[in-house]
């Protein structure tokens, strides 16, 4: 593998313009002089191996420690700024980054490098940060779905744009306070983005690694947004298309939550192409399976599981691959109370708890529950051959492993559901087939 190094410090020009303040992890190292080869001396600790250990140990802990680091640097220079601006916003932005869930973007850079043998200790601390960069990633989108999608929950907690709200009712009319929230809630994601690449930036990297980890980088966040268009064209056209539903599932979710996170991983490692392809095969698959899991989760999940109220997806219309398919397998059924379900509940705001218990219905006598279960596993499986095709054994692969095949876990109260009876068969993809459309 080739081992990362430093980037040359004179190869910069200076900035014209004074930094707030310098961060201290984020300076690129200095090039060590050549040391003639020595002897092993297997009575001396390895700290590179050391700093491993300590990392796999608790991968999401060290990854909050590099974030705390990065956190504290750009709250300094916001502090710089702007009171008002670092208490109300940026520390916001910073509370939402720390208070993530369990890092799985950042876990799975960590040993994707660890599985393809990245091996010197300046690898712990850049890919740390990486993984710091993602979680940050991670703030900005979750910031701006919750927006787009109106949403009150996330993880349990106010999202932030309905804190901003909350935070100053009273002060305005009601109208003029929920602006505010929405508002800053696109400063806080912007905020979030800015410092996340700025991290990936400030990250010293050897000229190679650092082309890779920026051209992926650039994928992903375009990825992201087209993505995010494609889900919010969806909802307001009605679109009912199954290939067209799966594509922004992909572009949205799969690459940015499994694919990306391993390429990242791959490229911080040195890793050769044949393994880079295989890993993102796997990624691409089993992040697939992980959207449809959460398209299923926002039905069927435990909000004290998800973090989240249930049925968001539905009383949003969003064009989900499981409602495409639930309203295809009835159109195909000239089953009319299910279509009538299904298109009352999808876009309606004001959907109650017991008009998505009938949507439930609907997903699973249509078989459509069923028949998503069966993709993920599908899916799952396909990607997890890719996955040890790719690599020799390890610990590290085993870990990696672990992640991949939990990704995809049910979240619901009731776990997968038993095989239904079966349903007729959908129309297939991409046939002359009429679409619905609200």
């Amino acid at each position: 593998m080739r081992p990362i190094q430093a980037k040359d410090p004179s190869a910069a020009a200076p900035s014209p313009v004074p930094r707030l303040s310098a961060s201290s992890d984020s300076s690129p190292r200095a090039k060590r002089p050549h040391q003639p080869h020595q002897p092993h001396q297997p009575d001396r600790p390895d700290p590179a191996a050391d700093a491993f250990d300590a990392v796999d140990a608790d991968v999401a802990g060290a990854v909050g420690g590099a974030l705390e680091r990065v956190l504290a640097d750009r709250l300094a220079r916001a502090g710089a700024l702007d009171t008002l601006f670092t208490v109300e916003l940026a520390g916001r932005v910073a509370r939402f980054t720390r208070e993530g869930g369990k890092r799985t973007r950042s876990q799975l850079l960590w040993w994707s490098m660890r599985a393809c043998g990245g091996g010197d200790g300046p690898t712990v601390a850049a890919t740390l940060r990486i993984g710091a960069a993602l979680e940050l990633l991670q703030t900005c989108a979750l910031v701006h779905d919750d927006l787009m999608d109106g949403s009150a929950l996330r993880r349990g907690r106010p999202t932030l744009h309905a804190d901003l709200r909350d935070r100053y009712a009273g002060s305005a009319p009601a109208d003029r306070t929920t602006r505010f929230g929405e508002a800053s809630a696109v400063l806080a994601g912007d905020l979030a983005l800015a410092w996340a690449d700025d991290v990936v930036a400030e990250t010293a990297l050897d000229p190679a690694t650092a082309a890779t980890v920026g051209r992926v980088w650039s994928d992903m966040r375009t990825e992201m947004v087209a993505g995010q268009f494609l889900d919010l064209q969806g909802q307001l056209t009605g679109s009912r298309s199954r290939p067209q539903a799966l594509r922004a599932a992909h572009l949205k979710s799969a690459l940015y939550s499994v694919q990306r996170p391993l390429a990242l991983g791959a490229a911080m490692a040195g890793a050769d192409g044949r393994t880079t392809r295989a890993l993102c095969s796997a990624g691409r698959c089993v992040g697939m399976a992980f959207q449809l899991r959460d398209d299923l989760d926002d039905v069927f999940g435990d909000p004290r599981l998800t973090g989240k109220s249930c049925g968001d997806d539905i009383r949003n219309g969003k064009p989900t691959y499981l409602a495409a398919l639930a309203l295809a397998r009835a159109e195909a059924a000239a089953d009319r109370p299910a279509m009538t379900v299904l298109e009352r509940a999808l876009g309606n705001e004001d959907l109650t708890p017991t008009g998505l218990d009938g949507v439930r219905e609907v997903l699973v006598g249509t078989g459509a529950r069923q028949a998503v279960e069966t993709k993920i596993a599908r899916l799952s499986a396909r990607g997890l051959r890719h996955f040890d095709g790719a690599l020799p054994d390890s610990v590290a692969k085993s870990r990696l492993r672990g992640l991949l095949t939990s990704a995809t876990a049910s979240r619901a109260t009731d776990g997968p559901p038993d095989p239904v009876r079966p349903a007729p068969a959908a129309p297939p993809e991409g046939s002359a087939a009429p679409e619905n459309r609200r």
